[in-house]
């Protein structure tokens, strides 16, 4: 089998500034819940049987709580964030297992469960459908791979070498020299892709990067400055690291049968006729289950 998980945040962005406005029943904005739900049900057309869909419940989570700078739900457009929590409840009415996040992040919960995942010999493959650098770390082989949906690309162990320069275990140090503008820290000064990528291609992490540029085995341009900007910030390199580290302690599953998907529950055809397309309901229902 084959296990896809999805990142329900990420989905419900895309989609709002994707597609057109549009009101249910009542009034409210369900623009980017009615293409999501879409988007999700022609996975489920298209012969995906297990899926899980992780989604942010809250933006803040324990990271907010080690920098200061980490991205909140401020500036968040409020029609916007009014769609998550309902995006959560429709999800699951089409049957679909959520996994809402309040003291972690969605992006947890995808590495939770795509660890988890890969451990069952029944699993071929983990697809975690998300183009977040962040997720790279993630990968394993070709067993767990990335998949960027709007692009239709995937990234397996060597896409992420050849993007990055470094493999998955070291993408939480990349992010830490680098930054990561949209979870709100800003790496270390003077640390580009370029030079971030060719020094941690050759040492991994953080603490095998020689003190002395003198010492570094591979050619880079300012080193001297790079490593001396290292060193008076090494202990922010480290929290920066810290918070581009997925944790996967978090729960999501006991049994592989929960990502299972058998069909819509009795509620959808009642909230797909809410949101003002009972089409969702007529194609749910069309779709035979697992």
């Amino acid at each position: 089998m084959r296990v896809h998980l999805l990142d329900g945040t990420y989905e419900l962005f895309r989609h709002f500034y994707a597609v057109p406005r549009q009101t249910d029943t009542r009034g409210n904005e369900v623009g980017a819940i009615a293409g999501v739900l879409g988007s999700v049900l022609g996975m489920l057309e298209g012969g995906t049987t297990h899926l899980g869909v992780a989604t942010d419940h809250v933006i803040e989570s324990f990271r907010n709580d080690l920098w200061a700078g980490y991205k909140t739900s401020a500036g968040i457009e409020p029609e916007l964030l009014a769609q998550f929590h309902p995006l959560e409840d429709a999800l699951a009415a089409m049957g679909v297992k959520v996994w809402p996040m309040v003291e972690f992040e969605a992006d947890d919960a995808l590495a939770a469960a795509a660890e988890r995942a890969a451990l069952s010999v029944e699993v071929e493959q983990v697809i975690i459908c998300t183009p977040d650098k962040d997720l790279s770390q993630c990968v394993r082989g070709q067993r767990v791979v990335q998949f960027d949906r709007r692009k239709r690309e995937t990234r397996d162990e060597a896409g992420v070498v050849a993007r990055f320069g470094v493999g998955p275990r070291s993408i939480p140090d990349y992010l830490a020299l680098v930054g990561d503008s949209a979870d709100g820290f800003p790496g270390i000064k003077g640390w580009g892709e370029k030079a971030s990528g060719a020094v941690l291609g050759r040492y991994e992490h953080l603490e095998r990067i020689p003190v002395n540029a003198a010492d570094w085995e591979v050619p880079v341009r300012g080193a001297a400055r790079l490593a001396a900007a290292l060193a008076e910030h090494r202990e922010l390199a480290v929290l920066f690291r810290t918070l581009a580290t997925l944790r996967t302690d978090v729960p999501v599953f006991a049994s592989l049968a929960e990502l299972r998907w058998r069909g819509p529950t009795a509620a959808f055809e009642q909230l797909a006729a809410q949101l003002g397309m009972p089409g969702l309901w007529d194609r749910a229902r069309r779709i035979p289950s697992s």
